[in-house]
């Protein structure tokens, strides 16, 4: 039985009657809770917001997501969530509509392909199959992905070849990305 919208729940530490073990609320394995959602090859972001970060009222995600930060500077979470606690974008509803303005304008051109598992957290990213033809070898197409180490909401990262990325590209937002995306996606490695 699945139970909808509903917050995982920290324990407050349990007694019984002072004796025998207390129960100790573990942050960590809440979130990975809040994180986890089913696997499947969603086309779009839409498709994969499934997880309960997503659909949970958005003062508990925030507030979830700021006691497992307190505890884990460093913890997994989409760009969104981490640009709301920062106070850098308004809502996780401005956010999703960022992303969904995004698939709309990729998946009307040929040649990207959305990949729902990205990093732990992530909404995934978009990748411009073509590209790995200009590649000599192995190696990883022209990629879009979300951030929120700028207002623009999108990184853009040319292909190449081994493990070590080129700089990516600053993309300020659907509008740019639509102005642009013909020169992105004619980037050689």
């Amino acid at each position: 039985m699945a139970v909808a919208n509903t917050m995982p729940t920290s324990q407050s530490p349990v007694a019984d009657n002072d004796a025998g073990p207390r129960v100790e609320a573990m942050i960590g394995l809440e979130w990975a809770q809040a994180l986890e959602q089913p696997n499947d090859a969603s086309t779009t972001p839409a498709g994969a917001r499934r997880a309960w970060l997503h659909k949970a009222p958005e003062r508990h995600v925030l507030e979830l997501y700021r006691r497992a930060a307190a505890a884990e500077p460093d913890l997994p979470a989409p760009w969104w969530l981490r640009a709301l606690a920062a106070g850098s974008i308004r809502s996780r509803r401005d956010a999703f509509l960022i992303e969904d303005r995004v698939a709309k304008l990729l998946d009307s051109r040929p040649g990207w392909v959305f990949v729902p598992w990205g990093a732990d957290g992530e909404t995934g990213y978009w990748e411009y199959m073509p590209s790995e033809r200009l590649l000599d070898g192995p190696g990883i197409p022209t990629t879009l992905q979300f951030t929120d180490r700028h207002l623009g909401w999108l990184d853009l990262v040319p292909p190449h070849a081994g493990y070590t990325p080129p700089r990516a590209v600053v993309v300020n937002g659907p509008a740019d990305l639509r102005a642009n995306l013909s020169m992105f996606e004619s980037l050689a490695p």
